[in-house]
């Protein structure tokens, strides 16, 4: 079965000193890098999708800045494809699923951040699309919100929103999928 990995936004802006930055991204993108690495072993396609903010009135992922640049630690590889988007849906408005189709993909893993925002805006456009997804849950960063005058913590912003994508996605560990994909 062709799998391919999706990495959504793991961008500088998440990590401590960004614009916007997230709870545990370290970790989480630690968990990115074991499923990355996984992948370039077995010589499977990846793709790194950047987000570029073109709104103006937006505070980060600003052109031409440090914090839009995708994270050392899952720097693409010369060959990896990177894919620019401008939305939270990593689908819309790019070639990502023309990519995804060129490569008879037939099952996606995802991973990255921002939980609440892109991961969950890609992961059910993946499903629409029909793509049968992993999703990494250990491998997806967020942060608080609040509504009105209730402060809603990352661990349960994150927790609320991967037990929704149940319907779109096997939500599973990096070490789940991994094993998975050894099979």
């Amino acid at each position: 079965m062709t799998t391919v990995l999706i990495l959504i936004d793991i961008q500088n802006d998440y990590f401590p000193g960004g614009r916007c930055e997230l709870e545990n991204p370290i970790a989480a993108a630690g968990q990115a890098r074991g499923l990355l690495d996984f992948f370039r072993r077995q010589g499977w396609s990846t793709v790194h999708i950047q987000h570029l903010s073109t709104r103006p009135d937006s505070s980060f992922f600003l052109p031409d800045t440090d914090g839009v640049k995708i994270h050392p630690s899952i720097a693409p590889e010369t060959g990896e494809t990177v894919i620019i988007k401008h939305f939270p849906n990593s689908f819309r408005e790019t070639g990502l699923l023309e990519h995804l189709k060129g490569l008879n993909c037939e099952r996606l893993v995802i991973c990255g951040m921002m939980t609440h925002m892109c991961v969950d805006a890609t992961v059910r456009a993946a499903a629409d699309f029909g793509f049968p997804v992993l999703l990494a849950a250990d491998a997806c960063a967020t942060r608080a919100l609040e509504y009105e005058d209730v402060k809603v913590p990352a661990q349960q912003v994150h927790a609320a929103f991967l037990a929704a994508l149940k319907s779109y996605a096997h939500v599973m560990s990096t070490k789940e999928i991994l094993s998975q994909l050894e099979e």
